[in-house]
């Protein structure tokens, strides 16, 4: 995807395109049941719930990230208190066919609620298959085309980073964007994000521009984005890219044009944090972001390595989160603890990196916390709300 990038950046796009499999698109939507209907099996809430875990097993990467998933949900399993939880783990070959044979498995076997799977057209098929059976699915997918019905995706989605940063930045003063994306689905989808929470929260859209991935394409649509920009007044530059792919790049290309987060305020829908070249970056220098509560995230992946004596994957959080959720229903001692009614509780849950519940379309969201790349360092400017009604939702 990124071949006419240095060959400093590859080690770290080769993790962004790994990660941005999450989000492939999907061409059905789980339709067969209603979004209205209120799905979920029965359970029996003092005995032990079967729970199907649905992982893209392999080598590699794959199955480091399914080893650690595995980990992270029955490190979650051994944190709760009067509920056991049976799980069982299925490979998906992160194939969409494999994962509805292996959806209508799990439930043959008994399981209550799956969990997974990864990758976003393996979620909607396994989704799709078990429908009609009445069995919700926690999918670790962040794409927003495959939620609803019986499908709900654990994911942090770009709506829910965009909603929080564009509230956030109109209360300071903020309230016309340029919005810069990349040619590619994440970036549409990013976009379209971006543009439909600033006019959900009464801002304007004086400009959106893309740009090809590749470094010639970046360089050569600088200046026409800067000018974009400018021409519109814009006071925010919101920028889709992966730090570990094209923002870098776009960053760069429009601060060699002249633009900098002190004429028009840089915004990422992305985690700028994650690559340390962009965190030293000059062009990042000002730019705000959203990420979890950093208190509960290191508290996790601490106690994540002292029992398995290795760092977790960086999406191995969504499974603890997953059997967080499921926990703390089985709990409260009703027999409907895993339907759409239940799961989709105003007040949420707990999870590896803040406060977060699942939406009756099946989206999530999630607290989050506003910082400022400050001299090369990540400044809270606000910190993640700790219950839902609060101030930063």
């Amino acid at each position: 995807m990124f071949a006419c990038f240095a060959d400093a950046r590859k080690a770290a796009a080769r993790l962004f395109i790994f990660l941005t499999l999450v989000f492939v698109s999907a061409c059905t939507v789980p339709g067969q049941v209603g979004v209205n209907e209120n799905t979920g099996q029965r359970i029996d809430p003092n005995a032990p719930v079967q729970v199907a875990l649905l992982v893209p097993g392999g080598s590699g990467n794959e199955g480091r990230l399914s080893a650690s998933l595995e980990n992270a949900a029955r490190l979650a399993i051994s944190d709760l208190s009067g509920v056991t939880i049976d799980l069982r783990v299925y490979n998906t070959a992160g194939d969409p066919l494999q994962a509805a044979r292996v959806a209508n498995a799990a439930v043959d076997d008994g399981a209550k609620i799956i969990l997974g799977p990864l990758f976003g057209e393996a979620a909607n098929a396994a989704g799709v298959s078990v429908a009609n059976r009445n069995v919700n699915v926690l999918a670790f997918s962040n794409n927003p085309t495959i939620a609803g019905g019986n499908v709900f995706i654990l994911g942090s989605t770009f709506g829910n980073t965009a909603n929080r940063l564009v509230q956030y930045a109109g209360r300071q003063g903020i309230n016309r964007y340029t919005v810069v994306h990349g040619n590619s689905v994440p970036g549409q989808l990013g976009r379209d994000a971006i543009a439909n929470a600033v006019r959900a929260n009464g801002g304007q859209v004086t400009a959106i521009e893309g740009y090809p991935l590749t470094q010639q394409g970046v360089s050569d649509s600088s200046a026409r984005i800067v000018a974009a920009a400018r021409n519109g007044g814009s006071d925010a530059v919101f920028f889709t890219g992966d730090p570990s792919a094209d923002l870098p790049f776009i960053l760069d290309g429009l601060s060699a044009a002249g633009l900098t987060s002190n004429e028009a305020r840089f915004m990422g829908l992305t985690r700028w944090d994650a690559n340390a070249d962009v965190l030293g970056s000059a062009a990042a220098q000002g730019g705000i972001i959203a990420l979890p509560d950093q208190g509960l995230n290191n508290a996790f992946q601490n106690r994540y390595a002292s029992v398995y004596g290795d760092a977790p994957h960086p999406l191995a959080g969504l499974a603890y989160d997953g059997i967080a959720a499921i926990g703390a229903l089985v709990a409260q001692g009703n027999a409907n603890a895993l339907t759409k009614q239940a799961l989709t509780t105003s007040q949420g849950f707990q999870g590896t990196g803040g406060i977060f519940r699942f939406l009756p379309n099946g989206l999530n969201q999630r607290g989050l916390a506003i910082a400022e790349i400050r001299n090369n360092q990540v400044i809270t400017l606000e910190p993640a709300p700790r219950s839902f009604g609060g101030s930063g939702l």
